[in-house]
């Protein structure tokens, strides 16, 4: 997710690539990083550093072991972490309590542009790095931003989990399509496309999902035959609901466990 992030500044050119400083411990990651992006890469954070925001982009597990090493540049400036499960009270412990911090949690499709990032800050930021941390978390797509923390579990379910939903349907579609008879890459690839394509047209308009289904349903035809099946006693919606729940209620487990 940082790489896609990176890809997004230097993209857009939200910052001079040689304002930016990577932190990699791992030699071949930070030597891949270096040659593929041409931005300074730091085994350590340079004692000398100096900017407006430090962006932790590391697994959660490790998270708790980094954030000391950044105190001082945290305090000169502000920390944006999207490092799941980890809750402003853990990242203020770990950079001091008056930092201005960032939550966010981005998706997956933010690593083609695409994704959508739900952002909460703690009471130090003010107008100036929410509009900064807007900028860094826009690269990659749409920011939402929130004031209650504890609507991160259902964030995580919907948009942090919901690409894989969004991906066994577009699976389940295809392989109805070879039962069907199609062969099975023309099956893959119409299920792909179609996904895709329904996805850039709720893109393109303001249209409630609810009324694109309806302007697609013509009555009596094909699709009001297939919708007449996967709505049958609200058993899709009501699937969905327990999935958005089930996954809500890890998130809560899990923070639970890395708090303990």
């Amino acid at each position: 997710m940082g790489s896609a992030m990176l890809r997004g500044w230097l993209g857009q050119s939200i910052t001079d690539p040689a304002a930016i400083t990577v932190v990699e411990p791992d030699e071949d990651r930070r030597n891949q990083a270096g040659s593929a992006h041409g931005v300074p890469v730091s085994p350590v954070v340079p004692a000398a550093w100096s900017g407006d925001a430090v962006v932790f982009a590391v697994k959660p597990q490790i998270l708790d072991q980094v954030l000391p090493a950044y105190r001082s540049h945290c305090a000169a400036s502000c920390a944006v972490s999207i490092a799941a499960g980890k809750d402003l009270r853990t990242l203020a412990h770990g950079v001091g309590d008056t930092v201005p911090i960032v939550r966010a949690m981005p998706n997956l499709p933010a690593s083609v542009g695409q994704g959508v990032s739900v952002a909460v800050p703690n009471d130090h930021v003010d107008a100036g790095i929410r509009e900064r941390a807007s900028q860094l978390l826009g690269a990659v797509g749409a920011v939402h931003w929130i004031e209650d923390e504890t609507l991160m579990d259902a964030v995580t379910a919907l948009s942090g989990s919901g690409p894989a939903y969004v991906f066994l349907l577009t699976e389940a579609m295809a392989k109805a399509g070879e039962r069907a008879g199609l062969p099975s890459g023309l099956s893959r690839s119409l299920a792909r496309e179609t996904v895709a394509g329904a996805a850039a047209l709720m893109a393109a308009t303001d249209d409630d999902p609810a009324q694109l289904r309806a302007d697609v349903t013509s009555p009596g035809g094909t699709t009001e035959a297939a919708l007449r099946v996967l709505m049958d006693d609200e058993r899709w919606a009501s699937r969905v609901d327990r999935a958005v729940a089930a996954a809500a209620a890890r998130s809560r487990e899990l923070a639970a466990v890395r708090e303990d």
